[in-house]
């Protein structure tokens, strides 16, 4: 199992999550087991996501994924996401 962690920042909290929703069965069908969804202590606009994934080349594969591109776009992140991929220690 690997996990990725996701940070970046959106324009408005409630227009990002419909589209995360929206793209939950493309992430458990390329490999996601579980999430978890942070706000920055001071801006709500500022997420940080904790994915857990099967492997950590479906992690990586989705990452570079055309769908996930799209969809940022659509949810509104504003800028690049700053993502780390993890291993268990």
């Amino acid at each position: 199992m690997a996990s990725m962690l996701v940070q970046h920042t959106v324009r408005d909290y409630s227009t990002w999550k419909t589209v995360y929703d929206s793209v939950k069965g493309l992430r458990t069908s390329n490999g996601e087991i579980s999430d978890q969804i942070f706000h920055d202590a001071s801006n709500p606009n500022k997420i940080t996501i904790l994915f857990k994934w099967d492997t950590l080349a479906n992690a990586q594969k989705w990452a570079q994924s055309p769908e996930l591109k799209a969809a940022m776009v659509k949810a509104g992140v504003v800028g690049a996401p700053a993502i780390s991929f993890l291993t268990e220690a």
